[in-house]
């Protein structure tokens, strides 16, 4: 995710150093010249901050890189020295991937509930509500209909932002809606996954349905001659990457996307020995014939479409 370097972060301004014993006997006075002068060059780079808006610059998290964020945006979220991928919201994801105007979302008035009254830290009821204001989504999917280069899809993009992304109640049935639209009307189906959570614990039984009901349907899509293009990026993990995630007719990646069911550490710790270098990222897993392509974020689309017309859809 996007790392933004604050507009106070360059060093902050030293304090005077206590006077010496030799501030006595005449040699005080270029004491307090020296810390005028650092007072003044600290108010000299304070002014200069002053005309720098906050957010203006970001760090990459591959190459550690201040990058200007207009030139990152202009590159749809990709750092222009390293190529790592940014995240980036459904509502991005969207504009990126579909011919603009064309997505008619499906199913919004699903709303998730409370069917446990679970509590951690806080009550899911509250939290739900909390990230619905934060991030503007009802829940972790979008899903619908929309042209891909003038050719009809169903469409669906989860997003980490909404509790890491994981698998509830509503994201499950959205799913498995948008499949069975897919099956009806003979469109290829798109699922680009950005979860981190997996199944979610604060729906329990309820939530881990949702992995076999929305593969059910997949299967039933794949009976009908379907073509599903599934789209994983950084994170995919836990109970969306053991369900629908992987079961693509294709299996795209973006570069450098952790993907896998449980987190490197976690297995670490588990089996006690070290793990192969790059284990469950893209280029690893497309080497073991996990994935089928890894694919830059601005060649999405046009794979996509490329994919849909070499199989007739």
């Amino acid at each position: 995710m996007d790392t933004t370097i604050p507009a106070d972060s360059a060093g902050a301004t030293p304090s005077p150093e206590s006077p010496s014993p030799e501030t006595e006997g005449g040699k005080g006075n270029g004491t307090a010249n020296q810390a005028a002068s650092t007072d003044s060059s600290a108010a000299a780079k304070n002014t200069r901050r002053k005309g720098v808006p906050e957010g203006l610059w970001l760090k990459c998290d591959g190459c550690g890189a201040s990058l200007y964020r207009k030139e990152v945006q202009q590159q749809l979220n990709v750092c222009p020295k390293c190529n790592h991928h940014f995240y980036v919201g459904a509502w991005e994801r969207i504009a990126q991937v579909l011919d603009e105007g064309t997505f008619e979302p499906m199913n919004e008035q699903l709303r998730p509930t409370d069917p446990l009254e679970f509590k951690d830290r806080r009550p899911y009821a509250e939290r739900l509500i909390g990230e619905q204001k934060r991030t503007g989504l009802t829940d972790a999917v979008l899903t619908g209909t929309g042209m891909i280069r003038a050719r009809r899809v169903a469409f669906a993009v989860t997003d980490s932002a909404f509790i890491m992304g994981s698998m509830g109640s509503v994201v499950g049935e959205r799913l498995t809606r948008l499949i069975e639209r897919a099956t009806e009307q003979n469109l290829a189906l798109i699922i680009i996954s950005a979860s981190g959570g997996g199944a979610r614990m604060h729906e329990g039984i309820l939530s881990l349905m949702q992995m076999a009901k929305v593969s059910a349907a997949l299967a039933r899509y794949h009976e009908a001659g379907g073509l599903f293009i599934s789209v994983l990026t950084n994170p995919t993990m836990g109970g969306v990457a053991a369900s629908f995630a992987s079961l693509g007719d294709l299996v795209f990646a973006e570069p450098k996307a952790l993907i896998g069911f449980a987190g490197p550490r976690t297995i670490k710790a588990t089996i006690g020995i070290e793990l192969p270098e790059g284990f469950q990222t893209s280029e690893f897993l497309l080497e073991h014939g996990y994935i089928d392509r890894i694919v830059h974020r601005r060649s999405l689309k046009t794979e996509i479409a490329s994919v849909i017309d070499y199989c007739g859809k």
